[in-house]
Order: structure tokens, then sequence, then C-alpha cells
């Protein structure tokens, strides 16, 4: 089913071909793909939304505070979009997000970058990560009638950034301006802390996942480091595909995007080509 082009707050939607999803991070929006559009939207009807609670996007009104609650909501929001199955591709809760529907079945493949949702429980790890957020939105509360003019300067982009890009003067000021104020605009801050904090944003039953699956990890990830992160995708999705990217951060759009998606379409059309031929030899006579 073709679809007319989409760009708003809510969704960007472009493109022909087999249905690419595109899921940002936490306090983050779908303008976080903006640099692999222009490579990506030749190949794929490419269907990036903002997703519930976050500027931009639908209210959540889920009745629990968990990750599961988070897939179901997200699985409705596709429903509503004539969404079935697709390559489901993210970053950071956003990763999370894609193995959450994988194991619903919705993925025809994934790709998850620096995924969340993976420490081990008990690691204290939910914690941190909810200590880290917090400092990262009071310093954008404290310092926004300042932050336009002070970004113009590279060196300033790259130090305010240095939590989720290794190279955040890569980024244009007016992104960082925007980024800011989409941060400061996402309605579900309490919620997500709520779950890091309970142990609900824990990924479970990945051993589920059935559809070809690659993880993909910055080296230079500062939020959700390699070492603590990555051993659970590693071990427990059967036939996971994992690589590390170099000099990269949490964040890896505007780092690389040209490897960004150059990982994504290869990955995608290479099990688009492998899903044909399979059913091709299944409906060869005998």
């Amino acid at each position: 089913m073709d679809h007319r082009p989409e760009i708003s707050p809510a969704l960007y939607r472009a493109g022909h071909g087999e249905p690419l999803v595109l899921l940002h991070g936490f306090m983050s929006s779908w303008h976080q793909w903006r640099p692999v559009f222009a490579d990506l939207v030749p190949h794929f009807e490419v269907i990036a939304p903002t997703l519930a609670g976050h500027r931009g996007g639908p209210p959540y009104d889920q009745p629990e505070n968990t990750l599961v609650a988070a897939g179901a909501s997200l699985e409705q929001h596709l429903d509503s979009l004539g969404v079935g199955q697709a390559h489901l591709v993210g970053n950071s809760m956003g990763g999370a997000l894609v193995l959450e529907l994988a194991k619903r079945g919705r993925a025809l493949s994934v790709v998850a970058f620096s995924p969340g949702g993976g420490w081990s429980a008990g690691s204290g790890e939910g914690e941190r990560l909810a200590r880290l957020f917090v400092r990262q939105r009071r310093l954008a509360q404290t310092f926004a009638p300042i932050v336009p003019a002070a970004v113009r300067h590279p060196l300033v982009r790259r130090l305010g950034m240095r939590d989720v890009m290794h190279h955040g003067e890569l980024v244009p000021p007016a992104e960082v301006v925007e980024m800011m104020r989409v941060s400061l605009g996402c309605t579900i801050f309490a919620e997500v802390l709520d779950a890091l904090r309970s142990g609900k944003a824990l990924l479970e039953g990945l051993d589920q996942i059935a559809a070809p699956t690659l993880i993909a990890w910055a080296r230079r990830d500062r939020m959700l480091p390699l070492a603590r992160h990555s051993e659970r995708f590693r071990t427990e999705i059967p036939g996971v595909e994992f690589k590390v990217l170099e000099g990269v951060g949490h964040v890896p759009t505007w780092d690389a995007p040209q490897l960004v998606a150059e990982l994504i379409r290869e990955f995608a059309e290479r099990h688009a080509v492998a899903r044909a031929c399979f059913v091709d030899a299944a409906r060869a006579p005998a």
C-alpha cells in the first residue's frame, strides 16, 4: 500500500518499498534520524514516529510504567499507522522497543544501536541512568536561556553533547537547540525514571526473538557502556549478529550518518533477499 509522504511533529513518513521503522531514544523525537533519511528513503518506505509521551508524539496512555506496556503502546501506534511487520531499527530506548516488538512477531529484521534494557538486575545501572537523566534535564533547564548563543561554538557543542555523541560539534547549532527543547518537552520523564529505578525497564525474554537481529554498539558509548550493557544481547538472542562501531557515541546518527545508513540498508536488504529465496524455494514443486 502506498502512503502519502508526511512530515509533522508526530511522524516522518516517505519513500516506497518494504516498511522500515526508525525509533528514537528517550527524551528525543524522530528528528534524531534526519541525517540518514536521504540514504534510506530511496530504498524503503521509511516510517519514523515520535514516541508516545515525547514532544510532538501521542500521549502515553498505558496504566503501567513498564517496558512491556510501552511495547503494547507502540504496537497500537503502528497499527493506527497501518504498519504490520516491518524492518525495525532503534537506538537506546528505541532499541529496547524494537526488540520488544520483535518478541511480538512484528519484525522482518531488527537493527538495534546500543539498545537499553540489557543491564543485569541488581547491577545498579537503572538507578545510575535515572541520575544521569535527572542531571541532564537540570542542566538543560538551567542553561536553556543561553544555549542558542553558546552552541554557536563547536567546542561548546562537543562538550555539551559528550554524554550522547563523540563528535557533538558535527550537529548544527539549530539542531542542538531543538534537541534541548524536545528533551524538556518529554512528558513521561517521571514514568521512565520510575521504570528504571524499579527494574521495570529491563528487557526479558530475549530468547523469544526469531527475526534476524543485529546489535550495533558504539565503542565510545558513555551512557550505556559496551562492557556493562552488551553481554545479554550477545548471549540471549538466538543467532544474533554483533558489531562494534568505532569512533561514535551513544547516538551515532550525527557522528557517522553514512555508516549508520549503510549498516541499516545492508542488513535489511540482505534479509529481504534471503526471505524471498526461502519463499521461492517453498513454492517450488517437489
